[in-house]
């Protein structure tokens, strides 16, 4: 009920919508479960399938593809297309995976098929995750949904509420803080930025969709602790990586993974032959890239980091290996270029704030006339503070003791009262910064 009434605040016209397409999954699903033929269990996923997929084409993509053949119609003398434009609901690619990794794991044999609805609409609406992830397959929480006892303790209520107030202290204390100047930066036509300014509009968006999103995942994750559920891990230190092959083992993990069991494995994995293996991975991305957001720069974000992957298996991972620790520095830089694909408005944008970063040619205007952002105080200490988190981890056993923290299940009394004090004061500090703000964006909206 609670999960529910979570998304009818944010997203009541669509509703009934969205229940019915779970009402039908369900149904769909059970009868699979019960044909005896395999070749009939086939047709009901298929089904579902094209009901989920149907779905998010229609309510993601359809303006995508109808502005497109306008702007074609429009270039060969015809008039524009005119539609009402399609409103996307919340959360629509999130919960469209989750209805697709229940059908095909139970297809596949992973799971049997839940007997109760309701325990099926819980899984797909629990609320900590329903909007911004992790994305949960369903075999990863289907004993979970029926009995939760194992983690149901004060200890792991405690330990979920100490990760919630990270996550919030992450998104509003510095991601919001970068996101406000970065936001200020990109909006600027590019012209007028000179190329120091485009590198630090470009780096504060890098940290701001970092602790944004993962700040997001850690309250899912919390959340979902306090409540009794484990969620798997969706970050992971991604800015300390040494390859993009390896930033994509620890960026938004819960979708790379769900990327290589359902669509880079069925479509040959490693099993084939270099080339075909080079068009399955930029396949997987340009994919990945178009999931993330119906436009052409979000195709040429998936297309760029599909590049560097087949770059990384053809060379780069032995070029990284013989440099060791600095190959983090190239890696950052990757990641930093590719993020501007993904911020900009536009393809055509992009790529000239690309160009101021390169510096190929002088601001057009005079930084007065251009009336560029004030970057304050606060902002630069944030930025500072975000790169010290951000690669803090290089350092093993940095990384080893936030594991060990992540994992933790059990405390000692001393332990509890400081973990206690701890909470209660990021929460008072991130709640009364976001009483005083008004800058509290949610990027991940459009996904």
């Amino acid at each position: 009920m609670a999960s529910l009434l979570f998304y009818s605040w944010g997203g009541l016209n669509f509703l009934a919508l969205f229940l019915g397409s779970v009402v039908i999954n369900f149904v769909l699903i059970r009868y699979m479960d019960a044909a005896p033929e395999r070749w009939k269990q086939r047709i009901f996923l298929i089904l579902s399938i094209i009901l989920n997929v149907g779905m998010l084409f229609y309510f993601k993509y359809a303006n995508f593809f109808l502005d497109n053949a306008s702007s074609i119609r429009s270039y060969f003398g015809g008039p524009p297309l005119t539609w009402e434009k399609v409103v996307l609901p919340i959360g629509i690619s999130f919960f469209t995976f989750e209805k697709l990794t229940y059908s095909i794991d139970v297809y596949r044999g992973v799971n049997k098929p839940l007997r109760s609805f309701w325990d099926f609409m819980l899984y797909i609406m629990l609320f900590p995750k329903m909007i911004a992830g992790p994305i949960v397959r369903f075999h990863e929480i289907a004993g979970q949904l029926n009995d939760r006892t194992a983690f149901d303790t004060i200890d792991h209520k405690l330990a979920g509420a100490f990760r919630f107030v990270i996550g919030l202290g992450k998104k509003v204390l510095i991601a919001n803080v970068l996101g406000e100047q970065a936001d200020a930066i990109f909006s600027l036509a590019p012209a007028t930025l000179s190329a120091p300014l485009a590198w630090v509009g470009a780096v504060a968006y890098t940290f701001q969709i970092y602790f944004d999103f993962s700040g997001y995942s850690d309250m899912a994750i919390g959340l979902g602790r306090m409540m009794g559920f484990q969620f798997p891990e969706n970050f992971n230190n991604p800015y300390i990586s040494r390859s993009i092959t390896e930033f994509w083992q620890r960026w938004h993990i819960t979708l790379g993974r769900w990327m290589r069991d359902y669509l880079y494995i069925p479509l040959g994995g490693n099993r084939v032959k270099p080339s075909r293996l080079y068009v399955n991975l930029w396949t997987v991305f340009i994919l990945s890239g178009f999931w993330h957001g119906a436009a052409w720069n979000f195709i040429a974000w998936g297309a760029f980091h599909g590049f560097f992957l087949i770059l990384d298996r053809l060379f780069l991972l032995r070029l990284y290996q013989r440099i060791g620790v600095l190959s983090i520095l190239p890696t950052f830089f990757i990641t930093v270029v590719g993020w501007v694909l993904f911020r900009a408005e536009t393809l055509a944008g992009a790529f000239a704030y690309l160009k101021r970063m390169a510096g190929t040619s002088a601001a057009a205007v005079s930084p007065h006339e251009a009336n560029l952002p004030n970057l304050t105080n606060e902002f630069w200490g944030m930025l500072s503070v975000a790169g010290i988190i951000a690669f803090a981890a290089a350092w093993p056993k940095v990384e080893s003791w936030e594991l060990r923290v992540l994992a933790k299940a059990h405390f000692s009394w001393r332990g509890a009262i400081g973990l206690t004090i701890a909470t209660v004061a990021v929460l008072v500090v991130s709640m009364s910064y976001i009483v005083s703000s008004y800058f509290n964006p949610f990027i991940y909206f459009r996904f």
